[in-house]
């Protein structure tokens, strides 16, 4: 004989509507609620905007000078570049408030008219600069899902989601 395995598992600790009444109860209370905290929501949302504007028109000023700072020192540092990079051996000069140094950023392909320029390539025999991208086409599969019958790695699956949606109006807006 087999032994028995026994489950045990926590009891739901929430309230569960034991009538239909209470059940439209419960979802009149969701929407309420929802309501509720969107209003919050707005709430915070503009005064987080009015925060945000009053600290922004204070550091305005500073930002501009930042700007206009940073391009003076910018051009003296040009004019300067041979002494500071020791004839462009280094590329970092450490000065007594700070550092400056220059980078160069990493080659990057900027492509206008994608089709016209693959076109071009492929006319120019250069088809090994164009990638062929090979991928599982998933709207395929889903819509001949017999298909796949026996096919390791692949499987289709569905779940299922308990979606409350409680009435609400809206108020038409007077103009």
């Amino acid at each position: 004989m087999g032994k028995s395995v026994k489950v045990k598992g926590e009891a739901e600790k929430v309230p569960v509507p034991q009538t239909r009444e209470a059940v439209v109860e419960a979802i009149s209370l969701i929407g309420h609620l929802q309501r509720e905290r969107t209003v919050i929501e707005a709430e915070m949302n503009e005064r987080l905007a009015a925060i945000k504007e009053e600290y922004e028109k204070k550091a305005g000023p500073m930002a501009e000078e930042i700007r206009e700072l940073h391009r003076g020192v910018q051009v003296w540092c040009e004019a300067n570049r041979a002494a500071l990079t020791e004839g462009g051996r280094i590329k970092t000069c450490a000065l007594a408030s700070g550092e400056i140094s220059w980078r160069l950023r990493p080659p990057r392909v900027a492509v206008k008219a994608v089709d016209f320029v693959i076109d071009l390539l492929e006319s120019k025999g250069l088809a090994r600069l164009v990638r062929l991208k090979k991928e599982i086409n998933k709207e395929a599969i889903l819509a001949d899902p017999d298909a796949i019958a026996g096919v390791k790695g692949l499987s289709i699956t569905q779940g299922e989601d308990f979606v409350i949606k409680p009435f609400e109006s809206e108020l038409e807006s007077v103009m």
